[in-house]
């Protein structure tokens, strides 16, 4: 099995170069998305989870996905973990990831533990304009996670722009490959499977 990281900012199209890799790549796959590994707040109120930063590092379990990639990489299967990007709180599915041939590992902060960094067979940043960015997280947050046009807009000023200039645009300087047109660059996917399939027969 090896692992490959898809880093860079909110709305650069991270997950759909996740999927259309591991379809162009061909062999059995398994994709884990960062933001189901947020940390859990029971203990707060939805109004007080809505105030936190979930743009920044901290707010990760970094420590969890460490030890889900690291059970992955050694054969075994780990649970599926989730996120409810309405209720602001963990949820976890009754079912597993299964080990694959191709694991790949997809976030804003995907670089920022360096154990997780040390494991990744190929680390590919995503370089999209932040307007741009900004337009497909508009259009993703109001139609898939319930948000308001206004609460997106806050999110962004307050803590999305704000994490992007002081961690997540950084991230490229350990990026081993930088894909410039987003997750539907037909071109590069194909030049990365065939990268990844020549690995993976070796």
């Amino acid at each position: 099995m090896i692992l490959i990281g898809i880093c860079g900012p909110s709305g650069s199209g991270k997950t759909t170069l996740a999927e259309e890799l591991v379809k162009a790549v061909g062999a059995s796959s398994a994709v884990l998305k960062q933001d189901a590994y947020y940390l859990d707040y029971p203990e707060l109120s939805l109004a007080e989870r809505r105030k936190i930063n979930f743009d920044e590092p901290g707010v990760f379990d970094h420590g969890l996905l460490l030890k889900d990639v690291q059970t992955l990489l050694s054969g075994r299967p780990v649970t599926r973990k989730a996120y409810d990007f309405e209720r602001y709180a963990r949820d976890d599915k009754a079912e597993w990831v299964q080990p694959a041939d191709v694991l790949v590992l997809e976030g804003i902060h995907a670089f920022y533990d360096d154990r997780i960094c040390d494991l990744m067979f190929l680390k590919l940043y995503i370089n999209v304009e932040p307007d741009i960015c900004l337009l497909r997280r508009i259009n993703r947050d109001y139609a898939e996670r319930g948000r308001s046009i206004g609460s997106i807009t806050d999110q962004y000023l307050q803590t999305v722009k704000p994490m992007y200039d002081k961690y997540i645009r950084n991230y490229i300087t350990k990026a081993d490959v930088i894909v410039t047109r987003g997750g539907k660059d037909a071109r590069i996917v194909e030049i990365l499977a065939g990268y990844l399939r020549d690995a993976l027969e070796r």
